[in-house]
């Protein structure tokens, strides 16, 4: 691997739910009594000449409708970190939940990359089930499909390779066409779980979180996740707030904002 395909990560923080418990978190409950409070993060995959940012979080609108604390939009997040959400050239979407593929209006002269089996999932006969077609949000849907007419759209079959260091990896369990995000940094091989796992915890107990198209494949998921990882601490869940405890902030004014995901954790 050469340095210039070693990449620099963000997580960054854009809003939360607080008064959770942990029991919501895994299917057949938890026995612990603590707080099971979910963050919501984007990232941020930073290489010498090329910016991948994964995922694209949700809005003010959203965020009421489904009463979640929006701290800051994604963008103005991304900004914190130096990144532009107008310069960005690829974005990609690990699945269409609500808190994944919201503001994709925000990133206009990005390519989108999304799984295949998502989008059909997404628009197909599944939806007609309101548990499954609870956590996609109809707007970013439409939103994705004319980025499809607009020739912004490259759909994925898989695993695939998006330039030197950097590829996705179909997943599943979660949604239909969860993908996970493998990165070359200076540490290694860094796996972006996304929803693969939501928790460290969910991954140490194997306890899958109880929003599933398929328990087998979550399940599987994780033994993939560490695999491609190499190491379980270089596999980063998508909403657990010990993320910005673990990793070192981007700097002392991001603190509980931002962290490298490229630096060791603590």
């Amino acid at each position: 691997m050469q340095d210039g395909d070693l990449y620099e990560i963000y997580a960054v923080k854009y809003g939360e739910v607080a008064d959770r418990a942990m029991s919501e978190n895994m299917i057949g409950g938890d026995p612990h009594d603590m707080s099971g409070q979910l963050d919501f993060y984007v990232w941020a995959v930073v290489g010498r000449s090329r910016t991948f940012i994964v995922d694209t979080g949700f809005n003010h609108e959203t965020a009421a409708e489904r009463n979640r604390k929006l701290q800051r939009l994604p963008k103005e997040g991304l900004a914190l970190v130096g990144v532009d959400a107008g310069a960005v050239r690829d974005v990609i979407v690990t699945h269409m939940h609500y808190d994944h593929a919201g503001t994709l209006s925000d990133f206009p002269n990005a390519r989108f990359h999304l799984q295949a089996q998502e989008m059909e999932y997404a628009t197909g006969p599944c939806m007609c089930h309101e548990v499954i077609k609870a956590p996609y949000h109809v707007e970013d849907v439409c939103t994705m499909v004319r980025k499809l007419y607009a020739g912004e759209l490259t759909f994925h079959d898989g695993d695939a390779q998006l330039a030197p260091g950097i590829s996705v990896h179909h997943i599943g369990g979660h949604a239909k066409g969860l993908m996970s995000v493998r990165v070359e940094t200076r540490r290694g091989p860094v796996v972006l779980a996304s929803d693969a796992a939501h928790f460290y915890a969910n991954l140490e107990q194997r306890r899958p979180f109880p929003i599933v198209y398929n328990v087998a494949d979550l399940l599987a998921g994780f033994d993939r996740l560490e695999a491609l990882a190499g190491a379980p601490d270089r596999v980063v869940p998508g909403h657990d707030p010990r993320v910005l405890h673990r990793y070192p902030a981007a700097s002392d004014e991001l603190k509980g904002i931002a962290a490298r995901l490229d630096a060791e954790p603590a």
